[in-house]
Formats: structure tokens, sequence, C-alpha cells
């Protein structure tokens, strides 16, 4: 089998998760600052949820483009993954109803950490399904300092908010600052073994 169907299925549930989440966002109760920054604990909970369920698709995006083949275990790690990120609209709604407190912020912090474990299985599943340690994408991700850095944060994020929930969203806003930078190692590897 090919990616392609997994792809779009995959593109199809991310696309409704922002839906859901942009339609927890209200709008104001009136027409200054002030009842906008009622609004603040949400805005930031939508747009640090955006950034991090845009960094999963734009990473599964560059994975698949190192993906010659999928069987039945590469299909339901992508289903793992798909559960998790399902769950952030939930979290997101929770925030608002009780602001950044403990509960919410370490269930958020649980379901971004669980995702990204979601990942690297989804990773190592796709590797096996393509030739193992010889596979592209295994060259392409060389050591992943990036991603298990990552899960280190979510990690200490979640047992962070049992202390502080703000240094939480601290470590989940540092996690989204890394992937802002471009990881380049696949798109470099697509590169090189494109002719001309």
């Amino acid at each position: 089998m090919n990616s392609a169907r997994l792809e779009a299925f995959t593109d199809g549930v991310i696309a409704i998760v922002i839906t859901i989440m942009v339609l927890e966002l209200h709008v104001p109760q009136g027409a200054d600052l002030a009842a906008l920054k009622a609004q603040a604990p949400i805005l930031l909970a939508y747009v640090l949820s955006y950034v991090n369920v845009g960094i999963f698709w734009n990473n599964h995006h560059h994975m698949l483009h190192m993906t010659d083949k999928v069987n039945g275990a590469v299909l339901w790690a992508n289903l793992n993954l798909l559960f998790w990120l399902t769950l952030i609209p939930f979290v997101i709604r929770w925030i608002d109803e009780t602001g950044f407190t403990t509960a919410p912020v370490a269930a958020y912090g649980f379901i971004l950490a669980c995702a990204a474990i979601g990942y690297v299985i989804l990773q190592r599943q796709i590797i096996a399904a393509n030739g193992g340690a010889e596979s592209r994408l295994a060259r392409a991700l060389g050591n992943d300092l990036k991603g298990k850095l990552s899960l280190l944060l979510y990690v200490t994020g979640f047992a962070v908010a049992f202390v502080q929930p703000w240094l939480s969203i601290a470590a989940y806003i540092a996690v989204a600052l890394i992937w802002l930078i471009p990881d380049r190692r696949i798109e470099d590897r697509l590169r090189g073994a494109r002719p001309g």
C-alpha cells in the first residue's frame, strides 16, 4: 500500500480538529480591550494549540514524503496519533472554563506528550515498513534531537503543572518555538535524491 489514503485521511482529521478548536472561541461580551482580555486564556490556548497541531501536521507531511509503503501497523499507529490530537479541543474547552489551573494544564501536557509518543511510534512503524535502519526516513531523522527534546519538554510541562501551571505553559511554548525553526533534514534528503 502507498501512503496517499493515509495522508488524505490525516489531513481531513487535522482540518476537523482545527475547525473544532476555532469554534471554541467566543466573541467578547464588550467592545473594548477589557472584554478581549477576558478571552485571553482561550485565545492563548488556541494559538498554542494551533501551532502544536500545525507542527504535528507539518512533520507528518514531511515524513510521508519519505514513505514508500504503509502496512496495517502504520495505519494503527497513525490512528493512535490522531486520537491524541483530537483530544486537544476538549482540553482547550477545559482551559476556557477554568483558566490555566493545574488539572487542565496538566491534561494539556499529557495529551501533547501522548501525541508526541504516538508520533514516535508512527515513525518507527514507517521505518520498519520501509527497510528499517536503512530506510530513507531513518537516515533523514538521524538522532532526532528536536523530537526527543520536544517529548522531554511536554513531559516536564505535565509534571510541573502540579507545582506551577504557568511554567508548564512556558515549556509548551518552548516546544512550539523549537519547531518554528524549520527542520530541513527530510527536505534536504528529498532534494538530494532529485536529479539536477
